[in-house]
């Protein structure tokens, strides 16, 4: 089962989860997601555990608790759905460009 870990401290590191999580049974995968251009922590990262019973018991064990010192939300990922990742506009397209020019036409 994968697993969200949110509202992590930025000095926790993917072999403090690890441990976190091992408590409760296998840990297969832990990650801390980071920015890519700054390296820091984005504050949210994912345990994968093999066992449902083990994953379960580590998301109601974990959620609610601190790990050096911030309130941890724990909870079964969801998948990632279709379209997600970068590109921030709006549907149907410009993003917001083109505000405050006559006709809101667009710069090409």
């Amino acid at each position: 089962m994968n697993i969200y870990v949110g509202n992590l401290s930025r000095e926790v590191a993917e072999e403090d989860l690890r441990q976190a999580f091992g408590a409760f049974g296998e840990v297969a995968s832990a990650s801390v997601i980071k920015d890519k251009f700054s390296g820091e922590s984005r504050g949210f990262g994912f345990v994968e555990m093999p066992a449902k019973a083990e994953a379960q018991a580590a998301i109601e064990g974990l959620n609610g608790k601190e790990l050096k010192g911030q309130t941890l939300n724990v909870n079964e990922a969801r998948p990632r759905t279709e379209g997600r990742g970068g590109g921030g506009g709006r549907p149907g397209g410009g993003g917001g460009r083109g505000r405050g020019r006559p006709g809101g036409g667009r710069r090409f």
